[in-house]
């Protein structure tokens, strides 16, 4: 294990009241929905992409809606929200769902039926005319977490896509996808390369290409430096265009980092300018190109690789027409410098 994968909970804080919990899962859920949204309106994305892109969505929608009811009536844990520049749950709360849900057949075996459970909730409200308790709900909800929550749709560090045949006018004739959280800035980010292959089936590569990809392009790193990286690793594959899209940070009430952007709103919200479910999401994609080819290594092994354009960066702001009004006000340079005018999106109800 590298030292990116080394990950603590020091800098995430906990959600210190059930109505914070229910308020940051309402909010992260409907700021991905409308990313998903907006980023397919804008064509940030390509047909293909935009598949992909909903469904590493989903998944992470997926696992924070299992968050959700894991913690909602646990009095002795709460969930932690990264206080760097993320606005998403702790990378270690993945982790632990994951790991708690390989565990599910024993905790099935000691949670009582969920016949019982009904028969007592109905005694107490009916009968008795009483609150149901606070750890009968979390029995209640336990239930529901270990029957329904599948482990194999949760968010995991690394989520490997497909082998498919590009879209038409692609840079390269094979079109793979993938998804890394990573564990330093706790956000989730999704890839694309587009790659030619030199051989009569490109599946027979499969799992070499992604073994590679989860070595090698599993962390945010300098593009151009993930391309040859890859470009170096597998030799009968020539990548021609990678994409990779950083989704976050979120910016909100509950968020803590030193971006400027969650400033002028955590400011805004203090001055009671705009409400407490003011929120924005910053969106940023890189792209490299193969600009040509050369050859590497000794006369009898040499190896074709990439020359690799300069990475293009493009940065994108999502928020409600209040919010981007006051950003130009208070962060015009950085308004000023995105690759296309804030995209305007819902407001929080």
């Amino acid at each position: 294990m590298s030292i990116n994968h080394i990950v603590t909970p020091l800098d995430s804080a906990q959600l210190d009241s059930k109505e914070h919990y229910v308020f940051y899962h309402k909010m992260v859920d409907f700021c991905l929905k409308e990313l998903i949204v907006n980023v397919q309106n804008q064509g940030l994305c390509n047909g293909r992409e935009i598949i992909f892109f909903k469904q590493y969505c989903d998944l992470l929608l997926y696992s924070i809606e299992a968050m959700r009811v894991k913690y909602m009536y646990d009095e002795e844990d709460n969930m932690k929200i990264d206080l760097t520049d993320s606005g998403f749950p702790n990378y270690l709360e993945f982790r632990y769902l994951f790991n708690d849900l390989s565990l599910r057949d024993n905790y099935l075996d000691k949670l009582t039926s969920p016949e019982v459970i009904k028969t007592e909730f109905l005694d107490t409200l009916m009968r008795k005319k009483e609150p149901i308790k606070k750890n009968k709900l979390f029995q209640a909800a336990s239930i529901v977490y270990y029957t329904s929550v599948q482990q194999q749709y949760i968010f995991n560090r690394f989520v490997q896509g497909k082998i498919l045949e590009a879209p038409k006018n692609s840079q390269g004739k094979y079109l793979v996808s993938w998804s890394f959280y990573d564990v330093a800035y706790n956000r989730p980010f999704i890839c694309f390369m587009y790659f030619n292959y030199d051989g009569s089936n490109v599946l027979n590569e499969k799992d070499k290409i992604y073994e590679v990809l989860k070595v090698t392009a599993d962390r945010k790193m300098s593009l151009d430096t993930m391309a040859y990286a890859i470009d170096r690793k597998l030799s009968d594959v020539y990548p021609k265009h990678i994409k990779r899209i950083d989704l976050g940070p979120l910016h909100n009430v509950f968020a803590k980092d030193e971006n400027e952007i969650t400033h002028a709103i955590l400011d805004g919200i203090g001055k009671k300018e705009i409400p407490l479910e003011s929120y924005a999401i910053s969106l940023k994609i890189d792209e490299v190109f193969s600009r040509s080819e050369f050859k590497e290594g000794s006369f009898f092994s040499k190896q074709t690789l990439q020359n690799w354009s300069d990475v293009v960066q493009q940065q994108y702001v999502f928020a409600p027409h209040r919010i981007i009004q006051m950003l130009y006000n208070k962060t015009p340079d950085i308004m000023n410098r995105l690759a296309k005018p804030p995209i305007q999106v819902s407001w929080l109800q």
